[in-house]
């Protein structure tokens, strides 16, 4: 009997890591494919090869938190709890994944370990106090950076980059030779190649961010009933990479295409900003919510934009002028001198049907909070009646 429950355990576990591989990729890689720096498929190959790189090395030590240190008793996580455990997060991640929407996998995870503390009492109230807070705070901290950079800085880096999207891809396969090796596409000039290989860069670094913190979604669990972790991180990853390369297209076309239409120069913003917080948090051991992180530094980018043609007490006051675009990421045009701000005429601005989609936008927030609270719920709930009337 012990057998068959650890083996329903791992197939869960597996797929929890497949809805992982979904809900993550499009963050990750989201910014790169929307530019055209990137393919989907490239996108998933190099989620697999870097998430498994972070799961390996650090993600271990998040796995030992999460197993461990937010639930007081470690005899509360047996076979059949990290099953439930596990079911919840599958469960709310796919729902967030069959939107298109990629929710936030630690917030879905720690939620539905903390259904589980709370149900039997053994919810160390301090650490979840700890990382709560993060969780409010970095979405914040990235969506004024973001702005910020858009507001005051986003045109001289426009001019510093001087990256302009031309028509077609930005890089094909040679298949001519024996091995296909990458080429640069027909009309690719030189910065924009070396601006997509920036991108695709940092899309890597936060692949490996994402490993650090997000393996410990998919097998905590089981490793604080005693499963081994080294053989659960090989069999995480690898449902992981499933993910990548089947339903994370949906969520790589929602945050690169369906929210706003990024070019190159707001694509490096939004990745440098988003892992640079994400790799801030795994330093301190918080279970990293980048999902979120991501996907308010491009609202914020689009916004900081937007206002340059107000003045900071129109902004404030919001009296800016009602033409200006939420979504205007590409305002100037590279090499131009900017205007100053409060000199930029809002009809040089695009309009926000055409770079700023609200309505995604707005699917997106309100289904990332949706989905964490569906796993808490639904965690606690279970383990409330089985606890009080079953075990």
């Amino acid at each position: 009997m012990a057998e068959v429950l650890l083996i329903i355990g791992i197939v869960v576990a597996l797929f929890v890591g497949f809805n992982i591989g979904g809900s993550t990729t499009g963050p990750a890689f989201g910014p790169a494919v929307g530019s055209g720096a990137i393919s989907k498929a490239g996108a998933a190959g190099l989620m697999a090869i870097f998430f498994f790189v972070g799961a390996w090395t650090i993600g271990r030590r998040v796995v030992d938190k999460l197993g461990s240190e937010l639930i007081t008793s470690a005899s509360v996580f047996t076979i059949e709890s990290s099953i439930v455990v596990l079911f919840f997060i599958g469960m709310s991640l796919f729902v967030g994944n069959y939107f298109g929407v990629p929710a936030s996998t630690s917030m879905t995870a720690v939620g539905s370990i903390a259904g589980l503390g709370v149900a039997t009492n053994e919810l160390d109230w301090v650490v979840m106090g700890e990382i709560a807070v993060w969780w409010i705070v970095a979405p914040i901290v990235g969506f004024w950076v973001s702005g910020m950079i858009g507001r005051y800085l986003y045109p001289r880096i426009n001019r510093w980059v001087a990256i302009d999207t031309t028509a077609g891809s930005l890089m094909e396969l040679d298949r001519s030779g024996t091995v296909p090796t990458p080429t640069a596409g027909p009309n690719t000039t030189r910065r924009e190649l070396v601006g997509g290989i920036v991108v695709v860069v940092i899309g890597c670094l936060m692949a490996f961010s994402s490993g650090t913190s997000n393996i410990a979604n998919a097998i905590a669990p089981l490793v604080g009933a005693g499963v081994d972790m080294s053989m659960m991180i090989l069999l995480g990853c690898a449902a992981v990479a499933v993910g990548a390369f089947t339903i994370a297209r949906r969520t790589l076309d929602t945050l690169g295409n369906d929210i706003t239409d990024l070019p190159l120069t707001a694509a490096i913003v939004v990745a440098v900003v988003s892992s640079t917080i994400v790799i801030g948090l795994s330093a301190i051991g918080i279970p990293a919510s980048f999902v979120i992180i991501a996907t308010t530094s491009i609202v914020g980018l689009g916004w900081g934009r937007a206002t340059r043609s107000a003045t900071l007490t129109e902004v404030v006051s919001g009296e800016e002028s009602p033409n200006v675009s939420v979504g205007a990421l590409a305002a100037e045009e590279v090499g131009e001198e900017a205007p100053e701000i409060g000199e930029e005429e809002p009809a040089d601005i695009p309009a926000a049907s055409d770079l700023f989609d609200p309505a995604t936008t707005g699917r997106v927030l309100v289904m990332q909070n949706v989905v964490p609270v569906l796993s808490t719920v639904g965690a606690y709930l279970a383990f409330f009646v089985l606890f009080r009337f079953a075990w």
